[in-house]
């Protein structure tokens, strides 16, 4: 392995771990991303850093600040609801492919993801990557791959995973079953009580009816 492709197994290390650290919120929104002291953090040079912070960037997670630092991105409400309007037409559609073009093998990947951890976030985001690739469109995978961490990061903003791991069997049995009608409806409604929790939160915390942790 040459110096260029050790650095770029490096960045994407990098980029992994930042991901994750900001989709769990141990890096919160506003956080800066400093190059030299990333670098130093996780053992590596500023190049591999810089690579990184770009593909997050990219990926909607991280601002870039010119010859100074990173922010890790503060979602507004019109962002994540630009986010659910793209969710309502693209999801719907990945869905009713899903169930459309059902295998014995795609259904059984699909239930060992609700079986396994069917509340952790990392367990709903796999189920909604797996459905998008048992839609087989390979264009619908690049449009929801450019918005994958973005969903992973609203999932995580939600304290009620169980439900929404309830909403996924329903999904699951829907595509099992090869009824497309019912896994888009499914879908779309999925994605409509995501916003709906979301809203309720925000609404929550503006009038002040649950309390706020400080970190």
């Amino acid at each position: 392995m040459n110096r260029a492709q050790e650095r770029e197994l490096e960045s994407t290390r990098v980029a992994s771990w930042l991901r994750d650290a900001i989709v769990r919120g141990a890096r919160g929104p506003g956080s800066r991303l400093i190059e030299r002291d990333l670098a130093a953090e996780y053992g590596v040079s500023r190049v591999p850093v810089r690579s990184a912070l770009r593909a997050l960037e990219i990926e909607g997670l991280v601002e870039l600040r010119p010859r100074t630092w990173a922010i890790v991105r503060e979602f507004t409400q019109e962002d994540l609801a630009d986010l659910d309007e793209v969710r309502q037409v693209l999801e719907p559609m990945a869905a009713r492919l899903a169930a459309e073009r059902r295998s014995e093998a795609g259904a059984e990947r699909l239930r060992r993801a609700i079986s396994a951890a069917p509340s952790t976030i990392g367990a709903a985001a796999e189920f909604h990557e797996i459905v998008v690739e048992l839609a087989g469109n390979r264009l619908l995978a690049d449009l929801m791959g450019s918005i994958r961490s973005r969903l992973r990061w609203e999932l995580a903003q939600h304290d009620d995973l169980s439900r929404i791991a309830d909403e996924h069997v329903a999904l699951y049995e829907a595509i099992r079953d090869g009824d497309g009608d019912r896994a888009a409806q499914l879908a779309n409604e999925h994605v409509q009580s995501i916003r709906g929790d979301r809203l309720a939160r925000a609404e929550a915390l503006l009038t002040g009816s649950i309390p706020v942790v400080a970190d």
